[in-house]
């Protein structure tokens, strides 16, 4: 009987996609669902916050506890790889460049700690998504930017781009497997091609014109990063509908605080004419980070009352040690920030919806689960989740809902 391998991942897509390449490199263990059942616990960390530090610490800890083997990989194994080895809570210890060993690795017999190098470059290709009905297609790792609040350049490395032929083959490969939806990920995807005359709309257009490709969804783009050359992809009928362009702040006093390169009035000149060809728009946001006053969060909601967004990622801040963030006064209080956090979220819901009642008809649907109650979920072109009830099995199926009904959260429709 093989050894059992449970897969843990925390974080970003881009770990997502780092975990699907090390399943397929398991040729001599199997892989289980079950956590319960498994042998060895790989956790695929997050490090982005001191609190998915923590997160994974106490989920290490767990494991441990109940008997398990536990092996590190991921971000935080080059922020907290080293304290969790030495105190005897892992196996094992290995950086992103070495996860395509990771058969190997776990034959071993004896504890190891192999961090490997940031500037190496992924050329996994994977053929399929175990559990998944869209395929994450990772064209890029690290970011060259350097945000104050932000650890992923100093665990990621500097933005480099994965061979465009490499990329191509693992799309074709996915496709013939049944995938139609690509989302493109890394950890600043806008970067990719940087000073080698590649750009992502031109691998985008090429991936378009391989069989079988529906549908091309994007992780987050910066301002900075939506040139002419992305502009003339817009009107295609295989891109999404949904942009998600990071903005992180409003207030030109934030802005300038976090080390951003995007000011508001260039950021609300874009949004508008985006919404204008008919895109729903997301963002993310801080709220609370060191010395968001009440005058730049006032500023910041005047400006986010004007912005045309349907979609947020928004958190209150927290701190990441070893960042410029991190020793910056003043502090804001925790209920504050909450506060502002919650009516942030009110208003964006409000425009969604706002969006929803305005684009509810001919919705190009992918269903990707069902429910416990029988019903089938899934995401609209505009990435809006929807809910439909149908007799017939819809899961992993492209479906077009002549119109939908609106919810305060999400639409709902019924086929058949």
């Amino acid at each position: 009987m093989k050894t059992k391998v449970y897969f843990k991942t925390f974080g970003c897509r881009t770990n997502i996609f780092d975990s699907q390449v090390m399943m397929e490199r398991l040729e001599d263990f199997d892989i289980t669902d079950d956590e319960q059942a498994a042998d060895i616990v790989i956790v695929n960390s997050c490090t982005v916050t001191n609190g998915a530090d923590s997160g994974v610490r106490g989920y290490v800890s767990a494991q441990q506890k109940h008997g398990k083997t536990v092996m590190l990989t991921g971000c935080g194994a080059h922020t907290k790889g080293q304290s969790l080895f030495e105190a005897g809570k892992v196996q094992g210890v290995f950086g992103q460049s070495e996860k395509s060993k990771i058969n190997d690795l776990l034959k071993r017999t004896s504890r190891f700690y192999e961090l490997g190098d940031l500037d190496f470059i992924d050329n996994s290709v994977v053929e399929n998504f175990i559990g998944k009905s869209r395929a994450f297609i990772k064209i890029q790792e690290g970011c060259s930017f350097r945000c104050s609040y932000c650890i992923i350049p100093f665990v990621r490395g500097d933005a480099r781009s994965i061979d465009e032929s490499v990329i191509l083959e693992q799309v074709y490969r996915l496709a013939g497997n049944g995938f139609g939806e690509f989302i493109l990920t890394g950890t600043n995807i806008g970067s990719y091609g940087q000073g080698e005359r590649r750009n992502i709309a031109s691998l985008m257009k090429k991936m378009s014109m391989i069989r079988g490709v529906r549908r091309i969804r994007l992780g987050s783009l910066e301002p900075v990063q939506i040139t002419e050359e992305f502009l003339e992809v817009l009107k295609e009928p295989w891109l999404e509908r949904h942009l998600h362009i990071a903005l992180q702040h409003t207030s030109k006093a934030m802005l300038k605080l976090m080390n951003r390169r995007n000011k508001f009035e260039e950021d609300l000149k874009l949004f508008t004419m985006l919404s204008e060809k008919g895109f729903a728009l997301g963002t993310d946001f801080i709220v609370g980070h060191p010395g968001e006053s009440e005058e730049c969060w006032s500023e910041a909601w005047e400006h986010l009352r004007q912005l045309p967004l349907t979609h947020i990622h928004a958190f209150t801040y927290s701190k990441r040690d070893g960042t410029p963030s991190a020793i910056m006064k003043p502090e804001v209080n925790g209920t504050i920030a909450k506060e502002r956090l919650s009516k942030l979220t009110g208003l964006i819901s409000q425009k969604n919806r706002a969006f929803r009642i305005k684009n509810h008809t001919r919705l190009d649907v992918l269903i990707e689960s069902v429910t416990e109650d029988g019903f089938f979920q899934g995401y609209d072109q505009y990435y809006n989740k929807i809910v439909v009830s149908s007799r017939h099995d819809l899961e992993g199926n492209w479906i077009t809902i002549d119109e939908a009904s609106v919810g305060a959260e999400h639409n709902y429709a019924v086929i058949g």
